[in-house]
């Protein structure tokens, strides 16, 4: 059977956004799909977020689909790094520590340190890097830099803000139809 994680962000949870529409999409194609809940954002941590990551460790075995929103995908970049292995790997709005980014102060346990780009390329076969041009949070600066650090073409979606809730996001096609791609 398939499995997909969806890794949610800074103050995030697995109950917002378009996460418990793309779980119940997945969950229907006969995609196992599990949203951790993460310590955020009081004591918020990379080792924190890494034990609850270890919960699930058996899971994640077979190669799962990783989908990173936010720092989501920035924790995702970790975990690769760390030698989880993925089938593929989806990074939404994801800041790596390039420019300005809103809540790096808080994130950058996740960002503050040079990501062992080799390693992550090694532990996944397969990479989408979404973008938009006005994300509050996240400057598209960082998903040209991400994409051209995994060796993939940045997916450039106009005009989505952060692709949370507040953008009009509580459903997520696109990314559907290429999570579909994957599991065909």
């Amino acid at each position: 059977m398939a499995r997909a994680f969806i890794f949610h962000g800074t103050a995030g949870y697995p109950e917002e956004n378009w996460f418990p529409w793309l779980k119940a999409e997945l969950e229907q194609r006969g995609c196992e799909t599990i949203v951790p809940q993460f310590p955020t954002p009081e004591n918020q941590s990379l080792e924190k977020w890494f034990a609850v990551a270890d919960e699930y460790r058996r899971e994640t075995e077979g190669a799962p689909i990783l989908i990173g929103h936010s720092l989501g995908g920035a924790f995702l970049l970790r975990l690769l790094e760390r030698g989880t292995r993925a089938k593929a790997a989806f990074l939404i709005g994801t800041p790596i520590g390039v420019g300005v980014v809103k809540n790096q102060r808080t994130d950058d346990d996740f960002t503050g340190k040079l990501f062992d780009w080799k390693k992550i390329r090694e532990s996944c076969p397969l990479f989408f890097v979404i973008q938009s041009d006005n994300d509050p949070y996240v400057p598209i600066e960082n998903g040209r830099e991400l994409a051209k650090n995994l060796g993939v073409e940045m997916i450039f979606i106009p005009n989505c803000g952060h692709f949370n809730k507040a953008a009009g996001f509580v459903k997520f096609e696109f990314l559907l139809k290429k999570i579909e791609e994957v599991l065909d």
